[in-house]
């Protein structure tokens, strides 16, 4: 507001209206600011804080909407300002996403960045020799990546990383600052990520089909007449990131953003479309919840990890699960033990404060005490009261082989090989391939055939054929008559039934492939095991395997006859 005498000279409504945008700007931020006080974990406690959040600055999005020429005029406010608060909702979004689970705020969180970039609010930016403006531009366009990266829009990725990059140059030139390094590797960090996909599906034009690969309404199997299943629910699931050496961005690791799509739906847009962006009323809710809820873990300390899974525990609702995915180092146990219980096989790493030894295998080097630092499956014991839904990839899988089923209630591990063929080892940056087969077990099977690109309507063929191979799993796990009930109990859930679909195509594909047969250790197991001749090596199953193999010329790759004992 101007000073002096020029202050008297302002009509009193419009003193008034800036004092009220004051007044809401300061509360915005305020509250903003008291998010990071809010626990991370815990589904009720941070609600009524965001939904007072949201109002706020509903009103204040509005207010300088319709009050625009005079805070313009008696207020001086600049288009970075007004892209500040823009930026501040898209966060909002993003940050509500990550505490329901639910995609739909993702779209609220893009049309807000994206309204950004349009309408060039930070554009004037640059000119002012102010660094921690600039470095407020550069957070918004990772934000932005994050957000488009989690909506497969890759096409706006691959635009933004361009700006990103210029923007970056332009800021180190200018001003002589010590987090040069660091936005370049953020620059590093989403280049290895957007590369990650070990094969392109290609349009005619040569052009990358974006391929997503959350739940659709044809992805499952749909449970026929006849299949006799449990009723559980998939509610809560931790997903834990903790490998070394393994591409990365805004912490979250290939391998943890594969999974969490692989427990999501397709999103849908909370309102309908605005020619403006607006705010969703806080009051409006999905009917219902779509996704099972998340907690995106990256390299937790052991202290961290035991809070999370002990909320998520406490909160699980009735004739729900609790999902559990590790991807993280192996931890082996030192020397042999005279015991073989929960704590004498290792298990995988969870973080210390301390730099740990480079390499996938962590080897204690005290043999009179088992490693600390580390999630045994004695750990895990404890949640086992509840029913319980364990994907282990790592290279120390097969600890969690040996749990015990104390409480009797449905428990299920999926453990990944611990060792993968010398072929594909360097691979293992971009992301694990068993992980893969569990989000894209198309794409995984067209890597072990050496494929790296693939036409739409191939691709879309093979797809249509997996649905088939999908359908006869199903089958074949509900008509099992030694299959553990576990598995049957999980079985009525969507997200888990296609986990379990994909689990059993991928164990089978590896031990029919010619370069995986050469040692046990190249292939998933599971806890409880399952009959081998009802499913991951059913001869009907191996002839659908040939068949796809037949539809992409990779027969060769593959053995005819793998009913031969290991």
């Amino acid at each position: 507001m101007s000073s002096g005498g020029a202050e008297d000279d302002i009509p009193q409504a419009e003193r008034k209206t800036v004092t009220d945008f004051c007044y809401l700007l300061d509360k915005s931020k305020q509250l903003f600011n008291g998010l990071r006080d809010l626990p991370q974990y815990g589904q009720k406690q941070w609600q009524s804080y965001f939904g007072r959040t949201f109002d706020v600055y509903t009103k204040l999005w509005k207010f300088q909407q319709q009050h625009r020429q005079v805070l313009d005029n008696r207020y001086g406010l600049k288009r970075w300002q007004i892209g500040e608060i823009a930026s501040k909702i898209g966060q909002l979004y993003y940050h509500y996403y990550l505490r329901t689970s639910e995609t739909s705020y993702l779209n609220e969180a893009f049309s807000f960045y994206s309204a950004i970039r349009q309408r060039s609010y930070y554009s004037q930016v640059n000119k002012e020799d102010r660094p921690e403006l600039v470095v407020k531009k550069l957070r918004y366009y990772a934000r932005f990546i994050v957000v488009c990266l989690l909506l497969n829009k890759m096409d706006v990725v691959k635009d933004l990383v361009k700006e990103l990059s210029d923007e970056i140059e332009d800021y180190t030139h200018r001003f002589n600052t010590e987090d040069q390094v660091e936005w370049n590797l953020v620059l590093q960090e989403v280049a290895a990520f957007i590369e990650a996909d070990p094969v392109m599906v290609l349009n005619d034009d040569n052009t990358i089909v974006i391929t997503s690969n959350r739940l659709s309404e044809t992805g499952a199997p749909l449970l026929e007449q006849g299949m006799i299943v449990g009723q559980l629910a998939l509610a809560d699931a931790l997903i834990i990131g903790n490998c070394n050496n393994q591409v990365k961005f805004s912490e979250l690791t290939i391998d943890m953003f594969r999974m969490l799509q692989a427990l999501e739906r397709e999103p849908m847009n909370l309102a309908s479309q605005m020619n403006k962006p607006g705010m969703q009323e806080s009051t409006e809710k999905p009917a219902r919840r779509e996704n099972p809820h998340k907690y995106l873990l990256y390299k937790p300390t052991f202290s961290q990890l035991y809070t999370f899974l002990a909320a998520s525990f406490k909160e699980l609702p009735a004739n729900s699960v609790l999902l559990i995915y590790l991807s993280a180092t192996g931890v082996f146990p030192s020397g042999r033990s005279d015991s073989e219980g929960p704590y004498d096989f290792g298990g995988v790493l969870t973080n210390s404060n301390r730099d740990i030894i480079n390499g996938d295998a962590i080897h204690k080097r005290n043999q009179s005490y088992k490693e600390m630092h580390c999630l045994h499956p004695g750990d895990l014991y404890p949640f086992t009261r509840k029913p319980l839904f364990i994907i282990v990839d790592s290279s120390n899988s097969v600890a969690y082989k040996n749990f015990t089923n104390l409480f009797g209630q449905p428990l299920v591990c999926l453990l990944s090989p611990t060792v993968y063929p010398k072929a594909l080892q360097d691979q293992s940056q971009r992301g694990s391939l068993f992980t893969l087969f569990l989000n894209n077990p198309l794409m995984a099977f067209l890597f072990v055939s050496g494929l790296s690109s693939m036409r739409r309507g191939l691709w879309e063929k093979c797809q249509d054929y997996l649905r088939k191979i999908n359908r006869d799993i199903a089958q074949l796990l509900t008509h099992s008559r030694s299959i553990d009930q576990s598995f049957l109990q999980f079985f009525g859930d969507e997200f888990l039934r296609l986990l379990l679909t994909r689990f059993i195509f991928c164990s089978a594909t590896m031990r029919m492939h010619k370069i995986f047969r050469q040692e046990t250790r190249n292939y998933p197991e599971s806890y409880p095991q399952l009959p081998r001749d009802e499913t991951v090596e059913n001869p009907h199953l191996q002839k659908h395997i040939l068949e796809l193999a037949s539809i992409l010329d990779v027969r060769n790759v593959f053995l005819e006859n793998t009913l031969d004992d290991y």
